[in-house]
């Protein structure tokens, strides 16, 4: 198999396109055939719409499947306009149930139909089944090839099983186990099989210790159980443990990216709108609900300086502080933010405890709101020589990072409570929040003072 750098790409692909355009068929199946599937993936999106047209000729439905399985659904679409009915039919029919069921939640409801109708009735079956599912669950990235045996079949006769069936399963590792009635009763893996005598009953072989995970489990909760277990693929059942399917790794990789995605959009405000591929208009729509909301949180922050506005006609070098007090305390709230969210979607903050995280998070802050005020506090007292004025922005900063600590870790604990995405606490809203809390700290701090400046 041909394995593609920079380098070697485009003389590569010189090679293919060549044979293509001579239509050379012989040719270009043994160049392009020689490489992995992600490279041909790739080799195929770099091709011109003429180029790609001798690409369906050349291929076989079958063939072409695993190409149209790497792709993005945004590819996936343009690419689906080119092929003809026939054609596309049987490469969905070709393809795993689950990649499919992705591909058609991205279209219109009369398209799924009609591609439904088109391929085979037990294929489409299978892909309805996945689309019947809510998004985002075990059920809905589960898929359906997967073998099944009996625990008084042989070591033999799964052997031979495997033999017959095994290329149209994604996966084949983890042979799982049923009874008559198709519930889950265990499991044994190819390692099982081939260090065991033909002659062995499965139910000798079998461990009954069977994690399995429920049809409507999210499917983040199902991306943490496979990397706790260093699972290759998890069983999804229903609630009479009837086996229905298995979730594999790279679903799961697929699962902890879009997770991420979702996490990052939400905690920077721009949630829907990190995918490159939207215009300026689409993206500025996502985003403007947020940036609004976060000028009516400002408004409260000019109101704020505008009560203390006597304090600041007193001294007015006060004014020259107030951006690096909201900074601060706006980055160190993010940053117990991050603390927060990650330790919620890993499950660490189960092990370690919601008070002990807190009470870490707070005196992380308070540490670093000491070392800051005292940089500070030394340089005002040596730049401007008034050692109150230090004093006045280096408590201010000690006190504003305690608190800001303390909002970032709990507000994303408290909309975990409420059963919402704790990553909804955006960096932007607790960044307003805490500029709001360590002015109202700054000015009191400084009310309190002044009659000493």
């Amino acid at each position: 198999m041909v394995e593609l750098n920079e380098s070697t790409r485009d003389e590569y692909m010189d090679y293919i396109i060549k044979a293509a355009m001579k239509n050379d068929i012989e040719q270009f199946r043994h160049l392009f055939l020689e490489l992995h599937p992600a490279d041909q993936a790739d080799v195929f999106l770099h091709l011109e719409e003429l180029e790609r047209k001798r690409v369906y000729e050349f291929l076989s439905p079958e063939e072409f499947a695993e190409i149209f399985e790497g792709l993005e659904v945004d590819e996936q679409k343009n690419i689906a306009l080119e092929l003809n009915d026939h054609y596309a039919a049987e490469v969905f029919n070709n393809m795993y149930a689950d990649d499919v069921a992705d591909f058609l939640s991205e279209l219109q409801q009369e398209n799924v139909s009609d591609i439904l109708k088109a391929m085979d009735d037990e294929d489409a079956d299978d892909v309805r089944e996945l689309l019947a599912y809510e998004e985002e669950t075990a059920g809905a990235i589960m898929t359906k090839e997967f073998i099944s045996i009996k625990a008084y079949d042989t070591v033999g006769d799964v052997i031979e099983l495997l033999r017959q069936e095994g290329p149209d399963a994604e996966t084949i590792y983890y042979l799982y186990v049923v009874d008559e009635k198709e519930r889950l009763a265990g499991v044994t893996s190819i390692r099982d099989l081939i260090t065991s005598i033909s002659t062995e009953k499965i139910e000798n072989i079998m461990s009954t210790r069977v994690v399995s995970v429920h049809e409507k489990t999210d499917q983040e909760e199902v991306a943490q159980l496979i990397q706790k277990y260093d699972f290759l693929a998890a069983p999804v059942v229903d609630d009479d443990n009837t086996l229905l399917g298995i979730v594999t790794v790279d679903d799961v990789l697929d699962v902890i990216e879009e997770e991420a995605t979702e996490d990052l959009g939400e905690i920077t405000a721009a949630r829907g709108s990190t995918d490159v591929t939207l215009t300026s208009f689409q993206a500025a729509k996502k985003r403007a609900p947020w940036i609004i909301m976060l000028m009516f949180f400002g408004l409260v922050t000019a109101e704020v300086i505008g009560r203390f506005e006597e304090t600041l006609e007193t001294v007015v070098l006060l004014a020259a502080f107030i951006p690096m007090i909201m900074g601060s305390a706006g980055n160190t709230g993010t940053q117990s933010l991050a603390v927060s969210v990650r330790a919620l979607a890993t499950g660490s903050l189960e092990k370690r405890g919601l008070w002990k995280t807190i009470i870490r998070e707070f005196s992380t802050g308070l540490m670093i709101g000491v070392m800051s005020g005292a940089v500070i506090a030394l340089l005002l007292a040596i730049f401007y020589g008034d050692p109150l004025l230090g004093g006045i922005v280096g408590v201010s900063i000690v006190l504003s990072l305690g608190m800001a600590s303390v909002i970032g870790t709990t507000i994303p604990l408290v909309i975990n409570k409420l059963k919402l995405d704790p990553a909804i606490a955006s960096g932007p809203f607790i960044t307003t929040l805490n500029d709001l809390i360590s002015l109202m700290i700054y000015f009191t701090v400084a009310t309190s003072l002044i009659q000493y400046l």
